[in-house]
């Protein structure tokens, strides 16, 4: 059904919970270990929300494929924004702007860990397409550890207008590419990711489209000392966001 979606796994459900989530109903595994299950349990209790007690075999098959933990919810569909309520939650703390547009990434396990390093990092929101890019799913709120309820995501019909509007409010638009010239450790980048910025992290095998790679105003790389040219994306996204992070915390 379009106008639900599951969340399962310990954490995912519990920050959900914690965030005010609109959840419908949980399901919990007989027999489940109380540890993980009974902070659940109280959380949704307090917030009124039903709780059945169900044979295991019926949360694989609510959640297949999913490492559950024993507790699977309805919940409410994930609520995207609008890229300007990202500019503003970054306004409202007081912050220069730091966005990550993500071009194109396909796997949810990838887009769940871009996610939970960027809370982790301080990361204002992601920016994705609608079209050839994985949403917001259950697999992206369990590989995120509950972080998906924290970070918000804006969907874009047109990600190379979005960029060009952010550089117009005076964001600068970085790509990380691995054909750069310069890299990301380069002084040149101190100024750039201590103002508004946004990090541009492209596909999985094919990287940054020919139009978003155009549109940025700067392109960077990471330095490769090994036999292998690249990084997965995830890892990439993580190492520059910590070093956006490094020189903020630096000028600071």
């Amino acid at each position: 059904m379009e106008d639900q979606e599951w969340i399962a796994g310990k954490h995912s459900l519990l920050e959900a919970l914690r965030a005010g989530r609109t959840i419908n109903k949980i399901w919990v595994a007989e027999g489940a270990q109380k540890h993980l299950t009974q902070p659940i349990v109280t959380e949704a209790k307090n917030r009124g929300i039903i709780v059945q007690f169900v044979d295991k075999r019926k949360l694989d098959q609510m959640a297949p494929g999913l490492q559950h933990q024993g507790v699977v919810a309805q919940a409410a569909p994930y609520a995207y924004v609008e890229v300007e309520d990202l500019l503003a939650r970054a306004a409202e703390r007081g912050e220069a702007p730091f966005l990550l547009v993500l071009d194109e990434i396909e796997d949810p396990h990838n887009l769940g860990s871009i996610l939970r390093t960027a809370e982790c990092t301080g990361v204002h929101g992601v920016i994705i397409p609608k079209r050839r890019s994985a949403a917001v799913t259950a697999t992206v709120s369990k590989t995120s550890a509950g972080a998906v309820e924290y970070v918000p995501v804006a969907r874009v019909t047109n990600l190379v207008q979005t960029m060009e509007q952010l550089k117009e409010g005076g964001v600068w638009v970085v790509g990380t590419d691995v054909a750069a010239k310069d890299e990301i450790y380069s002084g040149s980048s101190g100024n750039i990711f201590t103002g508004p910025v946004a990090i541009v992290i492209g596909n999985e095998n094919k990287g940054m489209g020919r139009l978003v790679r155009e549109t940025c105003d700067v392109l960077l790389k990471l330095p490769m000392n090994g036999q292998l040219n690249s990084l997965n994306a995830s890892v990439a996204a993580g190492v520059v966001m910590y070093e956006v992070l490094r020189r903020r915390r630096a000028e600071g």
